[in-house]
């Protein structure tokens, strides 16, 4: 593979318990693209989300790449540092952006008789756009979406391949910051990889929707758009997203290496397609940066 020293990667966990397999592939995915391309691999703890942080999961998190072999480059950022550029970035935003004091309900409420998009997301119909109702109360802020033209975002998915969605009809003006104040993940990983120089994404093909929305603040603030590549994520036995709110564990228990290597890493790597044999952690990533490369020639986009 063609060596690409510019290239800067990231693997971005949120602090809500300790990392599971489905967070395992998506690491994993991320690492080894960043070394197939001789890059850079950046971690950064995703906290903006105060309400469903769990204290120490982050240092578990940081120990379980480490056991697993995956070694950073620079220092960890956290999020909940980096609030003076999100509201730089907000006031960048300008008239773009205005209060909004609808409620879940209402928002709701006025797509009784909407046709459901795929994502069943509630599709906000512009209510306080043009201002407050008398005796509302602003909660959160929104950016406004282009209502004509509408705004199309489009890109290549170095996996998924083309992907596009029209923001106007099936998101509208969407949240930059909540009404509980914590900044929304949308603006917040927006400004925080453009701040980073990050030049490729890999993660979970769960937030394939909401890059569209990503493209859309990369554009109106004038930052790069990165590369992206989703890969599928882990089911669990319901055909839900494993994730820790259904219930998935840990996969590091504090287990010998070899343990780690048989019951989480080997795992991860086939659910990426790659048919790996290693006796070792470091046997693992020897076979698993060469097997990834040529992984990535059989997808839809060539890295």
């Amino acid at each position: 593979m063609t060596s690409r020293n510019s290239y800067i990667g990231r693997f971005a966990p949120s602090p809500t318990g300790p990392l599971h397999l489905g967070s395992l592939v998506a690491a994993i995915a991320s690492y080894l693209d960043a070394k197939a391309h001789h890059g850079q691999w950046l971690v950064r703890i995703e906290d903006v989300d105060g309400a469903r942080n769990v204290h120490g999961a982050d240092d578990h998190i940081l120990a379980s790449l480490q056991r697993c072999g995956m070694h950073w480059d620079g220092e960890v950022t956290w999020q909940t540092k980096r609030y003076a550029l999100y509201q730089q970035a907000l006031e960048q935003l300008g008239d773009l952006v205005y209060p909004c004091g609808c409620s879940r309900r209402e928002i709701a409420d006025s797509q009784v008789n909407q046709v459901t998009h795929h994502n069943q997301a509630l599709i906000y119909p512009g209510t306080c756009r043009n201002g407050l109702a008398p005796g509302k109360v602003g909660r959160a802020l929104r950016v406004k979406v282009p209502l004509s033209p509408h705004c199309v975002p489009e890109f290549e998915d170095r996996w998924a391949g083309h992907y596009s969605q029209d923001l106007t009809a099936e998101v509208g003006d969407f949240i930059i910051r909540r009404a509980d104040s914590y900044w929304a993940y949308q603006l917040a990983v927006v400004v925080d990889d453009g701040a980073q120089g990050i030049t490729d994404i890999v993660r979970g093909v769960d937030l394939l929707d909401s890059t569209p929305r990503q493209l859309y603040l990369q554009q109106i603030l004038g930052l790069p758009q990165p590369s992206y590549l989703h890969v599928p994520v882990v089911l669990n036995e319901a055909g839900d997203k494993m994730s820790k709110q259904t219930g998935a564990i840990a996969f590091d228990d504090g287990s010998d290496p070899q343990q780690l290597l048989h019951k989480a890493m080997l795992p991860a790597a086939r659910f990426l397609g790659l048919d790996l044999q290693a006796d070792s952690i470091e046997a693992f990533w020897r076979a698993a940066i060469p097997a990834w490369a040529q992984l990535l020639q059989t997808l839809p986009r060539r890295a």
